[in-house]
């Protein structure tokens, strides 16, 4: 009996060291710096086409092509986390010409320190650049240029604290003294004081005095938070919402960028996705076009909506 007991010992022993993924936590050596990198790329398609349709409709082709890329480095208490997120849409109606329907560059970096491994607070410096690649237009009005690369562009700066017990996953981050700087390099855009920067001078019978300036700088408090999960087994959501309000110039006015994002796997190639990103920028006014064609006068900013549907293929590498 006693030799019974012996050999089943020995066997569950060899077992239990033959599958230490299963009864054993693993735990992570944070004494050894690591790199993670991680790209995702992707293209979401929808058409829609009509032969003989008795309810009418227009033929229409969308794509929407996406590029993540990762970045992200541990070592003892340091983390440094750098996100790449580029996107640009296109739209083709009949009888219409191409037309833009998203159009993003968005880079950013974190650098975090905290004290030990007991604290789940972390002092951060942030920093993010945010453009576009081509012209934006308020279509079918394809002469007048609402916008373009670096018109505007956005960059923010500061340093704070960030919360961050699974720091992957959820973060809320404060910063007291985040820099803005919006640039607006286009000379008709910059003269007509888009986004914030001075505009042009002019004098009674409409000569330039003094051209509009293309950097406009702001000091101010950023609040943001982040929240990543797997949901479900084959669905993935993000959460990304942030506030800006600047010191000097309309102190208490918040500047608000909300985005969510449901990613739906089909299998490791197919997914669909379906996000929301909400803006309000209170220097952003709106073009209200007046009864003379082709000339715009602006009113006060409103409140930005965007919302994207879309079925495609994903590939991670």
């Amino acid at each position: 009996m006693k030799k019974f007991v012996f050999v089943l010992f020995l066997i569950s022993f060899q077992f239990a060291f033959a599958q230490p993924d299963s009864l054993f936590f693993k735990i992570e050596n944070i004494n050894v710096p690591k790199w993670t990198l991680k790209n995702k790329a992707s293209m979401l398609m929808s058409e829609v086409a009509f032969v003989n349709w008795n309810s009418g409709g227009s033929n229409s082709i969308s794509v929407l092509i996406n590029f993540e890329s990762s970045l992200k480095y541990r070592y003892k208490h340091l983390i440094w986390n750098s996100l790449l997120i580029t996107r640009y849409g296109v739209n083709k109606q009949e009888d219409q010409g191409l037309r833009k329907t998203d159009d993003i560059i968005d880079i950013s970096s974190t650098l975090g320190f905290k004290r030990d491994e007991y604290t789940n607070w972390f002092y951060s410096a942030k920093f993010n650049f945010k453009s576009q690649f081509s012209e934006g237009y308020n279509y079918p009005d394809e002469t007048n240029v609402l916008s373009k690369f670096m018109a505007p562009g956005y960059l923010f700066i500061g340093g704070g604290i960030e919360y961050g017990r699974n720091i992957d996953e959820f973060s809320l981050y404060f910063s007291p003294l985040t820099m803005k700087t919006t640039f607006v390099l286009d000379e008709k855009l910059a003269n007509a004081g888009a986004f914030g920067v001075v505009g042009a001078v002019y004098d009674d019978d409409g000569n330039m005095v003094l051209a509009g300036e293309r950097i406009r700088n702001e000091v101010g408090i950023l609040l943001t938070s982040a929240y990543e999960t797997q949901l479900f087994e084959n669905v993935f959501i993000g959460n990304y919402v942030s506030f800006y309000t600047d010191y000097l110039n309309d102190f208490g006015n918040i500047d608000v960028d909300w985005q969510i994002n449901f990613d739906f796997r089909v299998n490791n190639f197919i997914k669909a996705n379906f996000g929301s990103h909400l803006k309000y920028d209170n220097d952003i006014k709106t073009q209200i076009e007046s009864d003379v064609e082709g000339e715009y006068f602006t009113q006060g900013a409103k409140m930005q909506w965007k919302q994207l549907l879309g079925v495609g293929v994903v590939v991670d590498f």
